[in-house]
């Protein structure tokens, strides 16, 4: 008998891979096309400096907190129409946000495009997932997929500086629409369709959805304030503990759940769980050299919102070539770890070159070579850590084990840009206290070494992340080892 799992291969998938890489792409570059555009929004609506944050916070919050509710809503509802609701939604969003007159209608209209987002992105992974099963073609769909990935967020600032200065700040937010509204027309007729079991009862876990994302909304909300309040504040404290508080509860509730949001079984794989400790921890480095190379080639070297943009660019190119051109051809023939690892050393050693930035330090010898290193690291560690977080998991569970890989990026970034902001500005804090504080050139000095030292902890921080990977993955290709899936969903059932 023909199941959706035994079926020949769709003859479109390559037309849906890029439809799905569309949409993956969409949603990354949103979490940073907005940044450059901010200070000519916050003219143009009047917005205090205190509040205008919001405009990446409640992308942030939204986006964060619910991506465990949007992967399981794709589990029990069908992936392609929660991917199709989630970019209308998603086209909608962007729109009230483009027309918004005030700041609140801006942040708000932020907010609903993380919550869409939140429906998209765990859909996007996991219809790739269903998609293509033949080893030799998931390397290369999720080489793609890691790729953009890897490189949307600076493609997200070279497009952001392009709009708001050749067009409006708005076209940051208008240009989602027309993308989305294509993507889904494209998706409606090449996507897979779902094979769901009408015969099971359809039960949402609303405490575990509760707890779940009101746990990652604290953790993300508490590590957003950190950056203007500081990590001693009683309000990022308590948001950070009562945060970790609802995951224990959570992980608790989840073990006593026959319909769990989170199955446990899926974080409790080692491979998984390394690849997706792994992601978070090289997000945290990565997202702290897109925010200090974006101040000091701006606000030091004096580079336009353009010219800074295109700075990231062959960052972004050496994302692409290390995870399509390389690790998507090594992939079934070496073990995982054997990529991930050394994408992380690749990433600190980049780091590591950039902390003999200077003032005037030349682009092209000090900027360049830690931009080629990091983008050749992080292509090797997305792509095989993207792959893993859905191999050999039943089809019903593939939206609940791609939001694991999503909240692992979300959390680190918003951990890796509070943290590292955090201590690059109390460095340069101490070190203009014992000079003159009013010479420009003092000034300067300050915050490139607040940049040196925080790069460093972030350096620290991919070396740790290659122990982990190390320790945890031990994963090695098997011919044919996506067509375990359903014997592993059978044994599940049959316990």
């Amino acid at each position: 008998m023909t199941t959706p799992d035994t079926q020949a291969a769709d003859p479109r998938r390559w037309w849906a891979l890029a439809v799905i890489a569309i949409a993956q792409l969409m949603i990354v570059l949103d979490a940073t096309i907005v940044n450059i555009a901010l200070p000519s929004a916050q003219k143009a609506l009047d917005i205090s400096d205190a509040d205008r944050q919001w405009v990446i916070t409640a992308y942030l919050l939204a986006f964060g907190g619910l991506l465990l509710l949007g992967g399981r809503i794709g589990d029990l509802f069908g992936r392609k129409r929660t991917f199709l609701v989630g970019l209308i939604g998603f086209a909608l969003a962007s729109g009230l946000g483009g027309f918004a007159v005030n700041g609140g209608m801006l942040f708000a209209a932020r907010a609903l495009q993380g919550a869409f987002g939140a429906l998209l992105a765990p859909s996007a992974l996991a219809l790739l997932s269903v998609t293509f099963r033949d080893p030799r073609e998931r390397a290369t769909a999720f080489g793609v997929f890691g790729a953009l990935a890897g490189g949307g967020a600076a493609i997200g600032l070279i497009t952001g500086g392009l709009l708001t200065e050749f067009l409006s700040w708005r076209w940051c937010l208008y240009v989602n629409v027309p993308i989305a509204v294509v993507t889904a027309v494209g998706a409606s007729y090449l996507l897979v369709r779902d094979h769901i079991d009408r015969s099971r009862r359809v039960r949402l876990d609303l405490p575990g959805a509760v707890l779940g994302c009101g746990g990652l909304l604290l953790i993300v909300y508490g590590t957003s304030e950190a950056v203007s309040r500081g990590w001693s504040d009683w309000l990022v404290l308590t948001a950070l503990c009562v945060g970790v508080a609802l995951l224990a509860v959570f992980a608790l509730v989840e073990r006593r759940t026959e319909h769990a949001l989170l199955p446990i079984h899926l974080i409790s794989d080692r491979n998984r769980a390394g690849g997706a400790l792994a992601v978070g921890l090289a997000v945290i480095g990565m997202y702290g050299l897109f925010l200090f190379l974006t101040y000091y080639l701006q606000g030091i070297q004096g580079y336009s919102p353009i010219k800074a943009g295109v700075s990231f660019l062959p960052m972004t190119a050496a994302i692409v070539v290390s995870a399509a051109g390389i690790a998507s051809r090594l992939m079934t023939r070496v073990p995982t770890r054997n990529l991930v690892v050394p994408g992380l050393l690749l990433g600190a050693a980049g780091m590591a070159w950039l902390t003999q930035l200077k003032v005037d330090s030349s682009y092209l010898t000090t900027v360049l070579p830690a931009e080629l290193l990091l983008g050749l690291g992080m292509g090797l560690v997305f792509m095989p850590t993207m792959n893993l977080a859905t191999l050999g998991v039943a089809p019903e569970e593939t939206g609940a084990a791609s939001a694991i890989i999503n909240s692992a990026q979300q959390v680190g970034g918003s951990i890796g840009t509070a943290l590292l902001n955090t201590i690059a500005a109390s460095v340069t804090a101490a070190y203009l206290a014992t000079r003159n504080p009013t010479d420009p050139l003092v000034q300067a000095q300050g915050a490139v070494h607040g940049y040196v030292i925080a790069t460093t902890v972030a350096m620290g921080i991919l070396l740790a992340a290659a122990v982990v990977a190390f320790l945890l993955i031990d994963h090695r290709p098997a011919p044919g080892e996506d067509e375990g899936r359903d014997a592993a969903a059978a044994a599940r059932a049959a316990v």
